[in-house]
C-alpha cells in the first residue's frame, strides 16, 4: 500500500492545539535521532584508543557504512510500516529500535557487537525522520507546511550540536560508552510521553476506516475531519491511484529519465557529504594538527551553520528557484571544505567550519526541493522517494571512504575528496538546468506541458 498523503488543515485556530503538541514531541524525538546519528563521529577517536574493543580506523569506517545502510533500510520501509501500523506507532517503533540498540552499543564488548548494534540502530534512525515529517505535515495548515518540515529537520542538526557538547563534557570524564547511554534516554523519557499524548494521524485513521477514533480525536482537539479525507487519498477522485510500478515508470519517460538519473547522482553526492563529513570531521581536524577538544567543537559549529543554512536556502529557493540555489550551494560547499585543508588562524578556521556547515548540510535539501519543483504532479512523490533512497547509498559510501583513507595513511586527502563530490553534485544540477532549458526551447509556447518537468 502506498504511503498516505493528506491535505493539511486550513486554519491557524484549528492548528494550534494538535499541531503544537505533535510538533513538540516530534521535534524532541528527532533531536535525539540527531544526537544518536552524530555521536558516532565524536566517539571514534576514543574507541580506536580502547584496546579492549578492537576498533581500528578501517573498522570504524565500515561500521559507519553499515549504520547508514541500516538507515537506508529504515527510510525505504518507513512508508510501508506507517501504512500498516500508523504514524504514531511508527514513531514509537523507530524510537524504541534506535534507543534500545544504543544500549547494545554502550555495553558492546567488541567492535563486532558494537557494529551489529549500530547497524540495527540505523534502521530506527533512518525510519524516524521521514515518519516524523509525514506526521507534522498532516497536522500543519497549508501555509505552514514548509515551516513544519524545516522545523523538524532543524532538530536533527540541533542534535548534532548537542552531540558535540555532550562529547566535550562526557568523553574526557566518563569515556565513549557514556555517549551511547544518552541514546537510551528516549525509551525512558520520550516513548511514554508519545504513548500518552501524541494523537494518531486523522488521515490514517480515516483511510483505515477507524471513523469513531478519528471523530473522538477531532472532538478532543477541536478539528474538522473534512480536510483529512481528500479524494486523492481515498482514490475516489477522477484520477486513479497510481501503482508502485506505474509511478516508477513515470520517472523514466523521455527526457525525464535523464533528469531522474542526474538527481540520483546529485543526491548520492549530497548525502555522502552529510554522513561522511559528519563522521570524520573530528578525526580529519585532528589529522590537521588540532587537539581533540577543538576538533569536537568544530562539529558543534558546523551543525550550527547547517541550521542557519537550511533556513536561508529554503527562503532563497522560493524566490529564485531551487536549482539555481542548489548549484551555488554545492559549489560553495566544495570551496569551503577544500579550505579546511589549509592551515589558518584558529578563529578563521572556526569561521570556515561554520560556513562549510552552512552550505553542506542544506545543499542536500535543495536536491529534494528541486526534485519536487521539476516533477509532474503524478510522479512527484515517487521522484522524491527514489531520490532519497538513491542518496542513501552515498550515505553508506561516505563513512567507508573516510575509513579507507585513514587506514592507508591518506587522511590528508580527505577534505579534497569530499570537495570533489560536492563539485560532482554541482555538475549534476547544471546538467539538469540544461536539460530543462532544452526542453523549454523545444516548445512553441515557451512553457512545458503538465507531464514534463517545469522550468528550474
Amino acid at each position: 500500500m502506498a504511503a498516505v498523503s493528506s491535505s493539511p488543515i486550513r486554519t491557524k485556530q484549528r492548528q494550534s492545539k494538535a499541531f503544537r503538541l505533535v510538533m513538540a514531541l516530534c521535534w524532541v524525538t528527532v533531536l535525539f535521532d540527531g544526537i544518536d546519528t552524530f555521536m558516532y563521529g565524536a566517539t571514534i577517536p576514543h574507541m580506536t584508543e580502547d584496546a579492549g574493543l578492537g576498533m581500528t580506523a578501517e573498522i570504524a569506517g565500515n561500521i559507519g557504512s553499515y549504520a547508514t545502510f541500516g538507515m537506508l533500510v529504515g527510510a525505504l520501509t518507513a512508508g510501508m510500516l506507517t501504512d500498516a501500523i500508523g504514524r504514531r506507532k511508527g514513531i514509537i517503533t523507530c524510537t524504541l529500535v534506535f534507543s534500545l540498540m544504543s544500549a547494545v552499543c554502550a555495553l558492546a564488548p567488541t567492535a563486532t557487537v558494537f557494529g551489529i548494534g549500530r547497524t540495527l540502530a540505523g534502521v530506527g534512525l533512518g525510519g524516524l525522520l521521514p515518519t516524523a515529517i509525514a506526521m507534522v505535515t498532516e497536522f500543519a495548515t497549508e501555509n505552514r507546511r514548509s515551516f513544519a518540515v524545516g522545523a523538524v529537520m532543524s532538530a536533527h542538526q540541533a542534535g548534532g550540536i548537542a552531540a558535540g557538547f555532550l562529547a566535550l563534557w562526557l568523553l574526557p570524564v566518563f569515556g565513549w560508552r557514556a555517549m551511547y547511554w544518552v541514546g537510551v534516554l528516549p525509551v525512558v523519557l520520550l516513548v511514554p510521553l508519545i504513548i500518552a499524548w501524541m494523537p494518531e494521524s486523522l488521515s490514517y485513521l480515516l483511510i483505515r476506516g477507524r471513523h469513531d477514533r478519528a471523530e473522538s480525536l477531532a472532538a478532543k482537539f477541536d478539528l474538522d475531519l473534512g480536510p483529512y479525507a481528500p479524494k486523492s487519498v481515498t482514490g475516489s477522485g477522477s484520477e486513479p491511484r497510481a501503482s508502485f510500478l506505474s509511478s516508477l515508470a513515470e520517472l523514466f519517460k523521455g527526457r525525464t529519465a535523464i533528469i531522474t538519473l542526474l538527481f540520483w547522482i546529485a543526491s548520492f553526492g549530497g548525502l555522502l557529504l552529510v554522513y561522511g563529513f559528519s563522521t570524520w570531521l573530528p578525526s580529519l581536524m585532528r589529522a590537521e594538527g588540532y587537539d581533540l577538544g577543538p576538533a569536537l567543537a568544530f562539529m558543534i559549529v558546523t551543525n550550527l551553520g547547517g541550521i542557519f543554512g537550511m533556513l536561508v536556502s529554503g527562503r532563497l529557493a522560493d524566490g529564485i528557484g531551487p536549482i539555481r540555489v542548489g548549484t551555488f550551494w554545492f559549489l560553495a560547499t566544495a570551496v569551503f571544505i577544500a579550505l579546511l585543508s589549509v592551515k589558518m588562524p584558529f578563529i578563521l578556521t572556526y569561521v570556515v567550519v561554520f560556513i562549510a556547515g552552512f552550505f553542506l548540510f542544506s545543499a542536500q535539501t535543495t536536491v529534494y526541493a528541486s526534485v519536487s519543483h521539476v516533477s509532474s504532479t503524478r510522479s512527484r512523490a515517487s521522484a522524491i522517494g527514489w531520490t532519497t533512497g538513491m542518496g542513501r547509498f552515498g550515505a553508506v559510501f561516505g563513512p567507508w571512504l573516510g575509513g579507507v583513507l585513514f587506514a592507508h595513511g591518506l587522511q590528508h586527502l580527505g577534505f579534497g575528496m569530499f570537495a570533489a563530490f560536492a563539485i560532482s553534485s554541482m555538475v549534476m544540477f547544471i546538467l539538469v538546468a540544461l536539460v530543462l532549458r532544452t526542453a523549454k526551447d523545444r516548445t512553441s509556447t515557451g512553457k512545458l506541458k503538465e507531464e514534463d518537468p517545469v522550468e528550474a
